[in-house]
């Protein structure tokens, strides 16, 4: 369907998905392979970090993670920040809205613990309250994201599964075939 043929037909202008540009798609993948890759990497303990050298690069793995997070976040809400056609309930948009800030929000708390923990051993508190409580934060953090992720996969699948046009805007692999509406 053409832009001629959506512009004259407002219902079905509020059903088009539009998909996201290869610059965020680009984003999406490679920061989604960048996590994958600090989880395989992640520590067993933490005094594993009596490693200076091993420190300096934990340190600095979560300064780049965290802004490469705050770039993607400024370019997907900046360019176009759903795939969500305007058709969409509102309170669905909203689930969407809270369910992508709470994944930033999440990963974003494990680098800052992360940089916490780092900081608090560089200094040479390696136990006691604050480190404990950098320590919890961290895990927290790192279960949340856990759970928000599988949400976020399992909406993608039931999105594909309803032939919506939403796993399309996204995902390069397994298209849809065609979509229901």
């Amino acid at each position: 369907m053409d832009a001629e043929s959506i512009a004259a037909s407002p219902t079905t202008a509020a059903r088009v998905v539009v998909p996201h540009s290869p610059m965020a798609k680009i984003m999406h993948w490679g920061f989604a392979l960048f996590f994958v890759y600090a989880l395989t990497k992640q520590l067993d303990a933490v005094e594993q970090l009596e490693d200076v050298a091993l420190l300096r690069y934990e340190m600095v793995f979560a300064a780049l993670l965290l802004a490469l997070l705050l770039a993607r976040f400024i370019f997907m809400r900046t360019t176009r920040p759903t795939a969500l056609p305007q058709a969409t309930p509102a309170r669905t948009k909203r689930w969407a809205n809270v369910v992508h800030l709470a994944m930033y929000a999440s990963v974003a708390l494990i680098a800052l613990s992360g940089l916490g923990i780092g900081g608090l051993y560089w200094s040479g508190i390696k136990t006691g309250p604050a480190m404990h409580s950098a320590l919890v934060v961290h895990e927290i953090a790192v279960h949340a994201s856990y759970i928000l992720i599988m949400g976020h996969v399992a909406a993608a699948a039931w999105h594909r599964r309803q032939g919506d046009g939403i796993w399309n805007a996204m995902v390069p692999l397994w298209k849809e075939s065609k979509t229901r509406r």
